[in-house]
């Protein structure tokens, strides 16, 4: 989203503290999530990442047919913001732009695809050293295969641990035909996504950036500074 872009940029360029904030929110923690709110004249747009465990209570890739359908209906409510984030009915807003999506699934799928390509790959160089008439050295080769296939397996394994994360992102654009009401926002999120505890916060409006964590026990931003 190109608002949100451009704003968050000419932001952080002068509030050095608030960015390196915004770097420590990159870690991947279960139960926080990470939203960012721009507010320009009547439009306001945010961007949402929220770890896959706070939305649908798991991380690896979807199997069955209920992960795909628990996603299907996360990504469903994830596409509503008004649902999710309360303003004042006063500021009279409405939903411009929203989009949502999983991400880091199918980055895990094509790594089991290549790593699948691999196994054939090996097989067929295994049937090809069939054709020699020294069994010794066919020995030596199966052990040699087994060796790799274990090799290949521990990567394997090593890449699902280190790439088993999934989040989802949403980006929102809204019109608020009255920002001057604008004053807080509730997070009726933390209702929709039980396993959710915390979003960071980060607002950046015309009166310049500041940051801030909104908690389930406390699930309102006051923005009556902004």
């Amino acid at each position: 989203m190109k608002l949100l872009t451009l704003l968050t940029a000419s932001a952080l360029i002068s509030a050095p503290a608030l960015a390196q904030e915004a770097r420590h929110m990159d870690a991947h923690e279960h139960g926080v999530g990470q939203l960012d709110i721009a507010l320009q004249g009547q439009q306001v747009a945010m961007a949402l990442h929220a770890p896959g465990a706070d939305i649908v209570g798991f991380e690896y890739a979807a199997q069955s047919d209920e992960d795909h359908a628990a996603i299907d209906a996360a990504i469903a409510i994830l596409s509503q913001p008004l649902d999710l984030f309360a303003f004042s009915a006063a500021a009279n807003c409405t939903v411009v732009e929203a989009h949502a999506e999983l991400e880091g699934e199918d980055e895990h799928e094509d790594h089991d695809a290549e790593h699948d390509h691999d196994d054939h790959d090996d097989h067929d160089d295994h049937d090809d050293h069939d054709d020699h008439d020294d069994h010794d050295d066919h020995d030596d080769h199966d052990d040699h295969d087994d060796h790799d296939d274990h090799d290949d397996h521990d990567d394997h394994d090593d890449h699902s641990e280190a790439d088993g994360h999934t989040e989802f992102h949403a980006e929102y654009l809204l019109n608020c035909e009255n920002p001057a009401a604008i004053t807080d926002i509730t997070f009726t999120y933390f209702t929709a996504f039980p396993n959710a505890l915390e979003l960071e916060t980060q607002i950046i409006s015309d009166a310049g950036a500041t940051a801030a964590e909104v908690e389930r026990d406390a699930p309102v931003l006051d923005l009556s500074d902004l």
